[in-house]
């Protein structure tokens, strides 16, 4: 790792690197084709309050201006047979597709289907799920894909005993399969073990089908906007190295109690503690106000 901007904190253990400040000046610092793994779950320029700051930028151009910066550095720092999967929002996922589709090669386009809750609209259809791209450098790239770790139950005639005698010789049906390119994984919720205080967690689940599929034991794996840091605490409880950035202390804080790097901070002892708190719009207020959503500028 080169010279890491000023004002950057950061904390480790032997496996686990773990930075507050901003995502951009530190990825800037990490060697290239050095990461073997990349989650990256970005503000989603919808919105989202973050206690801090909101994730809102003055106009959508701008935004994916951002984005494109940031996914190109992040190309940039995976190795040759690396795998990055990000996030976005399903009106700007398309756009950075077709970005990325002429600059990268697109793996697989996986869309989370999640259960909904929570005020919908009464004049079209709710919102369940979000996409994600998993990209690597080129349709050359001997990418990591470890379908044996990943498997699911088959509901097709394994179940009930069938043979396929499309084969020779014929033979039973497969109690199990590579899953399709929908992932069906709940949201976290309050009651659950692993909720954290944050707006935007994502399940431990469907991170560890993620970091199976694409990682070996001993890689590392990388999240450049880790917010409850779920990608590396999941890493970590799978035998990877992780790297996690947030530019939110109190989120950074929550990432160094779970991922174990400490149990104290500046003095203070970290504890869970969790709260029921939201002050994000409903995915209703979202589409009433879409064209007013980039004109507050946060720093």
């Amino acid at each position: 790792m080169h010279k890491l901007p000023s004002l950057v904190t950061y904390h480790n253990n032997h496996n686990g690197l773990l930075f507050l400040g901003d995502s951009l000046g530190i990825l800037s610092s990490i060697e290239s084709q050095s990461i073997d793994l990349i989650f990256a779950d970005p503000p989603y320029g919808i919105g989202k309050d973050f206690g801090v700051s909101k994730d809102t930028w003055e106009n959508a151009q701008k935004y994916l201006e951002w984005c494109k910066i940031w996914i190109d550095e992040c190309m940039r720092i995976l190795k040759p047979n690396g795998t990055m999967y990000f996030m976005s929002s399903t009106q700007y996922m398309p756009f950075l597709d077709c970005y990325v589709s002429e600059k990268y090669f697109v793996i697989n386009r996986i869309i989370w289907s999640y259960d909904s809750s929570g005020v919908q609209p009464k004049n079209k259809f709710g919102s369940s799920y979000e996409p994600i791209l998993m990209i690597t450098h080129s349709k050359n790239s001997s990418y990591i894909f470890n379908a044996d770790d990943i498997l699911i139950e088959a509901k097709t005639g394994a179940k009930r005993g069938l043979i396929d005698y499309r084969k020779t010789p014929p033979q039973p049906y497969s109690s199990e399969k590579i899953p399709s390119n929908v992932w069906h994984f709940n949201r976290v919720r309050f009651k659950m073990a692993e909720y954290e205080n944050h707006p935007t967690q994502k399940p431990e689940s469907l991170l560890e089908r993620i970091i199976l599929t694409s990682s070996n034991r001993g890689d590392i794996v990388f999240d450049p906007f880790a917010g409850s840091f779920t990608a590396c605490k999941v890493a970590l409880d799978l035998g990877r190295k992780t790297i996690g950035i947030d530019n939110n202390e109190e989120f950074f804080k929550i990432g160094l109690r779970r991922c174990k790097i400490t149990d104290t901070y500046n003095g203070e002892k970290l504890t869970k503690i969790k709260i029921r708190k939201t002050s994000n719009k409903s995915k209703k207020d979202h589409l009433l106000s879409i064209q007013n959503l980039f004109k507050e500028n946060v720093v």
